[in-house]
Formats: C-alpha cells, structure tokens, sequence
C-alpha cells in the first residue's frame, strides 16, 4: 500500500514527456511545420534536436510532411531525421505523404531510407491508402518499392479493393486499379464478407474498373 502511494505520488510531480522539450525543440517542430527552411536550419545549428516530438508526437519532420514542405524535409532528412518515426496515430512522414498525395515528398523519404512495409494505424500499408483517395502518382511510386501489393488491413481489405469501394469510379481510380493489375494485385482476393473486386464494381456501375478486372480474369 505505502508503495502504491509513493507510484502515485511520483507520478503526479513527473511533468509530461512533452514538456522535457526545450522551447529550442519545439520553435523547430513549428518551424518545419510551416516550411520555414531558414529558421529550421538555424535552430539545427543550435542544437535542436531532430527526435523531439510535440503534443501530437510530430518530430520536425513530421510535421514538415503533413505541410507539404519538402524542402524543409529534405534539411531534415539530410540532418539525420528518420522518415520511419511515427507520431501519436502512428504515422511517418512516408505514411503521411501516401496518405496526403505528396509525390515529390514521398520520393524523398525512399531516397532516405523510408521503410515501404510500414503499416498504418489500420494496419495497412501505404499503398492502401493511396489507392483509397486515387493517388496515382504516389501509386506508381510505391509499385516500385517491395510494397506487398496484396497486403490486407484490418477491414479486411486490399489496395485494390479499396481503390474500388472507397473509389468514386472515375479516371483516378481507373488507373489506379490498372496499375495494381498489371504489377499482379490478386483480383480473386475478396473482402471479409466474400465480396470480390468484380462484384464491388458491378454493384456501384464502375464500368470500366470491372471491364479491367474481367479482362484480369477476375470472377
């Protein structure tokens, strides 16, 4: 019992993690935030540190990802930032430029070691999502990594399932659903009901996505 209260006690004068960040730190986190490369490259002279993170559990890098600002990513990464450091809802600015569609950035983070088997917070891989929200370029990137094209998530889905259920049918995910056939996504592979590709498309009227998936053998 006396050594329960001493846990408590202790815990509640520990300060947080974020607050062992030094205001150095975090001028950086919000520097790279909002893409401004000269403040954050003086603060690197300072001595900021490149694995602080902020309430959301963003590094500087991070939080350059979610911004777009590749430039400043690119100081980082060449500073010694990881791309496979994840924030609060797991994910790396890799992750964060898949999801986002930020080609050039995601470029980037392979350039510098980002590993293409990272999962999400549901469990997927960033192909995943880029077929989702029909992010072709990104795709196409991504199909040349070892990705595993056939990954499936904790929804019980692939990429090419999702480039078609969560797709709106259109020329995007068309294409999207081309390339992950002609790279050999498994078009037999169905969803945790036992609904195919094929038959998700037939019921929404993606004409050309199922003409594509007839064509890929799939039934």
């Amino acid at each position: 019992m006396i050594l329960r209260s001493l846990l408590i006690a202790l815990l509640l004068i520990m300060p947080p993690a974020a607050a062992q960040v030094s205001d150095r730190d975090q001028a950086l986190i919000a520097a790279a935030g909002r893409g401004d490369t000269a403040a954050a490259r003086q603060l690197l002279k300072q001595g900021a540190s490149l694995l602080a993170r902020d309430g959301d559990g963003r590094t500087a890098l991070v939080a350059a990802a979610y911004g777009n600002h590749v430039e400043t990513a690119r100081l980082l990464l060449e500073a010694g930032a990881s791309p496979n450091v994840r924030d609060t809802i797991g994910r790396t600015a890799f992750m964060v430029a898949a999801v986002r569609g930020h080609t050039e950035l995601l470029r980037l983070t392979l350039k510098h070691g980002a590993d293409p088997h990272t999962l999400n917070q549901y469990g997927g891989t960033a192909l995943i999502p880029a077929a989702h929200y029909g992010h072709v370029e990104v795709v196409r990137e991504l199909l040349k990594t070892p990705v595993n094209i056939n990954h499936i998530n904790r929804f019980g889905w692939t990429a090419l399932i999702e480039a078609v259920i969560l797709g709106d049918g259109g020329s995007r995910h068309t294409e999207i659903v081309r390339l992950l056939l002609a790279h050999g996504a498994d078009a037999g592979i169905a969803d945790r009901d036992g609904i195919t590709p094929l038959a998700h498309a037939r019921q929404r009227g993606y004409r050309d996505i199922a003409t594509l998936l007839e064509r890929a053998g799939a039934r």
